[in-house]
């Protein structure tokens, strides 16, 4: 995940185990038999029974990256029971140093926490295989967006609980794999966790049940934004192959990324979706281009898009996304209403209400000192431990949809409904992939290309 306000890895993360108080009473086997640790029905039941003890969580990282490295972390502070067992990913080199960022960060506590020799170890394009089959509890799906979908699935086939970030998926059908197996690991009783984190951020979950409460009154309208520099890029090296290329520079390329309004900006959206209670809109209009990036690297994404989300009843659902350097950054939702309005904003923090005379009627007070990237690991876990495990992967495949239907409409200069959207022919992953060769992507021309 590419925020502007990125997750750091603190030393201090290790003494973090201590802000939870973990219920240390055993559960009836009854009410835990289909948990799913590790997974199975028979014998598999007593230990599911005692996993809300001191047993261990044993977890898989899948992608090793920024954001996996981090969200593994998150995930060994959410539970002093549990495990770093096994990893993949793509890249070696990415193992490895997550592996070490990793036990670097547990400090004292790596040797117990962190339990991943060469043995559990596994790179390549299949290595999520391996490495969900290493007699793992929880896969943490944290690598590339375009391969999420068939990792989410494999996942919840092989019986494990799952953290997946955003977004689900990079196209159409992804979506609809997502959201397929979402319906799968709820009849397992397996949790899916999908990434969007601000779901888990205290001034924004009360601020949002404010609005979705009524204080503002019936929403009319809604402007929601991303605005935030060019990401780095990474000029290709003589021993990477076209494909290599590619994925080195991931986020610039739509085929693996979704572009920047679906790999980022879907965090506005999906705040945007989360005003208006999750209604589904009827289509959307995007206006989208490239204006300043430049050179191989760039890939073929675009660096502005301008989005409006049209609903029943008429509400229009304003959203505007930009990573150009020079320019000022915003990440605010203006959210109005017939009775006022709210602004919100994560990183400067503000969360408040207004009435129609523009006076402050409500200004969040609570408690701020907790990290919303913990905190959702800190309710995943404790939802495993509970036997009610949180599934909320069809939201999270209903906001990257947005993401990617705006996408589509900046790209053809089409408006695109939801159920084109849902039901579209594109499919942007290769069936196959192997270093060598890699045609490179065009770049979209609005009233040229066109929907699947």
């Amino acid at each position: 995940m590419h925020d502007a306000n990125p997750q750091t890895i603190a030393p201090a993360a290790r003494d973090a185990l201590t802000r939870r108080d973990f219920v240390k009473t055993s559960v009836a086997t009854a009410g835990l038999a289909g948990v799913g640790l590790s997974g199975l029905a028979g014998p598999s039941v007593a230990r599911a029974a005692n996993i809300r003890g001191s047993d261990q969580i044993k977890i898989a990282l899948v992608g090793c990256g920024g954001r996996g490295t981090g969200a593994c972390i998150q995930a060994l502070n959410a539970d002093p029971g549990v495990v770093l067992w096994s990893m993949g990913d793509v890249f070696a080199e990415r193992l490895e140093s997550s592996l070490k960022g990793i036990s670097e960060t547990m400090g004292d506590q790596a040797t117990a926490r962190v339990q991943v020799p060469a043995s559990r170890q596994f790179t390549g394009f299949d290595s999520y295989k391996p490495a969900i089959d290493a007699g793992v509890d929880v896969v943490l799906i944290t690598g590339y967006p375009a391969f999420r979908p068939t990792h989410y699935r494999y996942a919840i086939e092989k019986n494990k609980h799952v953290f997946a970030e955003k977004p689900v998926a990079v196209d159409s059908a992804g979506v609809r794999s997502v959201i397929e197996t979402a319906k799968l690991a709820k009849s397992k009783n397996l949790a899916s966790m999908i990434g969007y984190c601000w779901r888990h951020h205290d001034g924004m979950v009360a601020t949002f049940d404010k609005i979705n409460s009524g204080a503002i009154g019936q929403i009319m309208s809604l402007h929601t934004t991303y605005h935030t520099g060019t990401l780095s890029k990474r000029p290709r090296k003589p021993e990477w192959s076209d494909l290599e290329f590619q994925m080195r520079n991931w986020w610039h390329f739509t085929w693996i990324s979704g572009d920047h309004i679906v790999e980022q900006a879907c965090h506005s959206i999906d705040r945007g979706s989360w005003a208006t209670g999750d209604r589904t809109p009827l289509l959307v209009n995007c206006l989208g281009g490239r204006a300043a990036r430049t050179g191989a690297e760039s890939g073929n994404s675009f660096d502005h898009f301008a989005a409006i989300y049209e609903y029943e009843g008429g509400l229009r659902s304003h959203h505007t996304c930009r990573q150009i350097d020079g320019c000022p950054a915003d990440n605010t939702d203006y959210i109005y209403g017939t009775k006022g309005s709210a602004t919100v904003n994560g990183w400067i923090p503000t969360f408040e209400t207004r009435d129609l005379d523009n006076k402050r009627t409500w200004q969040y007070s609570g408690r701020d000192d907790r990290d919303m990237y913990q905190t959702e690991h800190d309710e995943l876990f404790k939802s495993i431990r509970d036997g009610a495990p949180i599934n909320d992967a069809a939201r999270g495949a209903h906001s990257s949809l947005m993401a990617i239907m705006a996408r589509m409409s900046a790209y053809t200069g089409q408006a695109v409904s939801w159920d084109q959207a849902m039901n579209s022919k594109e499919s942007l992953v290769p069936e196959t992939l192997e270093f060598g060769p890699m045609p490179y992507p065009p770049l979209a021309v609005p009233g040229q290309s066109r929907l699947a």
